[in-house]
C-alpha cells in the first residue's frame, strides 16, 4: 500500500521528519551550553553559530514554501535530511571557528528543505489541523527523551557527541523519509493552485504566528535566567524546566479535540493573550509559584495556538505554499528573540521581558483579528 497522508505509514514518517526537522526547538539550550562549555566558545560565539543555523532554516523556507508543488517531495525531504546528517556529523569532526559556521549554514539550509516539503505535505491533507497535532504530540515526546538521554551521552563522550546524535538523527529521517514519505495531491490539484496571489489574510496569519514565535523565544531563552537571579535554586528550576516538557504534550492533542468545539478565532485571538499573561506572570513574580506556573504553561500555549493557525493557513492556501513557509515563520522568531530579549533584559532587566512580550502580543493579536480568516477554517470543515 503506498504511503499517504491517511494512513498510519505515512503519518509515522511525517512525525520523524517534524521531529528531525524541529530539532533545534527543541536541543537549543543545550546546544549553546555545549558550544560555550565545550568548545570554549564566548555566549556570543555560541550564540552566532545557533543563529546561523536558524538563518539558513528561514532562507531555505523561504526558498522552497512558493515551489514545493513543482518539487519532488520524497526525493527532497530524504535528501535535506541526508546532506544535513553529513553536515552535522562533520561539525562533530572540526574545531575551527569559520569551518563550523559554514557547517551550520548547510545543516539549517538542509533541514529546513526538507521540513518545508513536511509541512507542505502536511498542509495538503485530509485534516491538516489534526496532522499537526498529531506530529505536535510526536515532537513533545521526543523533546522529553532528547533531554532525558543526549546531555547524559554528551556529559559521557565529550561535546562532539552532540553533533554526531544531531547527525544519527538526521540519518534516520533521512532513511524514513527514502522509504515511506507520504505522497502529496496530485500535482495537477496543486499546481493548479499555487499560481494564484496569496490573500491578504495569509500574510497577517503568518506574521501573527511570527510574532508569537518570537515572544516564546524572546521569554524562553531567559526562564532559567530569570529563576536564578530570584534565587529559587538551580535544581528547583531545572524541576519546572522537566516538568514543562511534560505539559507540553497535552496542547496538540487538545487542539486536535478542540478542532470542531472551538471557534479558531477565539483561539487565535486569545492565544497572544495569554502568552503575555505568562510573560508578565514570570517576570513580574517575585515568589516560586507564579513563576514556575507561568514557565510551565507558557510554551503549551504557542503549540496550541499555533496547531489552530496552522489549520487557518492550511484553509486559506490550499497550494501549500503558506504552509510550507512554517518553519521561516517559526525560526525568524528563534533567531531575533535570544538576542532582543538580551538587549531588553541589558537595557531595563529582566522586569521589562513582560512588557515587551505584551506590545509584541498586541500586533499578534491585531494580525488575528479579521473575521475572514477564521470563517475560512469554519468553511472548511
Amino acid at each position: 500500500m503506498k504511503s499517504t497522508t491517511e494512513n498510519w505509514g505515512g503519518r509515522a514518517t511525517l512525525m520523524v521528519a517534524h521531529c528531525a526537522g524541529m530539532v533545534d526547538l527543541v536541543a537549543l539550550p543545550v546546544w549553546v551550553g555545549v558550544l560555550i562549555s565545550g568548545y570554549g566558545l564566548d555566549p556570543q560565539q555560541a550564540g552566532g553559530l545557533a543563529t546561523l543555523f536558524l538563518l539558513g532554516a528561514v532562507s531555505a523556507s523561504l526558498l522552497v514554501a512558493p515551489r514545493f508543488a513543482r518539487l519532488p517531495a520524497r526525493a527532497t525531504a530524504a535528501a535535506g535530511f541526508a546532506i544535513a546528517a553529513l553536515a552535522f556529523g562533520a561539525v562533530g569532526m572540526v574545531d575551527g571557528y569559520m569551518t563550523m559556521a559554514v557547517l551550520h549554514v548547510v545543516a539549517g539550509l538542509a533541514a529546513a528543505t526538507a521540513l518545508s516539503v513536511t509541512h507542505a505535505t502536511i498542509g495538503a491533507s485530509g485534516n491538516p489541523h489534526r496532522l499537526f497535532a498529531i506530529v505536535g504530540f510526536a515532537l513533545g515526546v521526543f523533546g522529553i527523551l532528547f533531554m532525558g538521554g543526549v546531555p547524559k551521552i554528551v556529559a559521557a563522550v565529550g561535546a562532539p557527541a552532540l553533533f554526531r546524535c544531531f547527525a544519527g538523527i538526521m540519518a534516520f529521517a533521512a532513511c524514513v523519509a527514502a522509504l515511506g514519505f507520504p505522497e502529496a495531491p496530485a500535482a495537477s490539484a496543486v499546481t493548479q493552485r499555487s499560481g494564484a496571489k496569496l490573500p491578504r489574510a495569509v500574510w497577517l496569519a503568518a506574521i501573527g504566528v511570527s510574532c508569537m514565535a518570537l515572544v516564546q523565544a524572546m521569554m524562553f531563552a531567559f526562564v532559567e535566567r530569570i529563576g536564578a537571579d530570584r534565587s529559587f535554586g538551580a535544581g528547583t528550576v531545572a524541576g519546572v524546566l522537566i516538568a514543562l516538557g511534560f505539559v507540553n504534550l497535552i496542547p496538540a492533542p487538545l487542539a486536535a479535540f478542540l478542532q470542531k468545539r472551538v471557534n479558531p478565532r477565539t483561539v487565535l485571538v486569545c492565544g497572544p493573550v495569554v502568552q503575555a499573561l505568562l510573560a508578565l506572570l514570570m517576570t513580574q513574580s517575585q515568589t516560586f509559584v507564579p513563576y514556575a506556573a507561568g514557565a510551565m504553561f507558557f510554551a503549551a500555549v504557542m503549540i496550541f495556538t499555533h496547531t489552530f493557525a496552522f489549520g487557518l493557513l492550511a484553509a486559506l492556501d490550499p497550494s501549500g505554499r503558506a504552509v510550507g513557509a512554517t518553519p521561516a515563520m517559526l525560526m525568524i522568531g528563534a533567531a531575533v528573540g535570544p538576542i532582543l530579549g538580551g538587549t531588553v533584559v541589558k537595557l531595563a532587566g529582566y522586569q521589562s521581558l513582560g512588557f515587551a512580550a505584551v506590545l509584541i502580543a498586541a500586533c499578534a493579536v491585531a494580525c488575528f483579528m479579521p473575521r475572514r480568516a477564521a470563517n475560512a477554517v469554519l468553511s472548511q470543515r
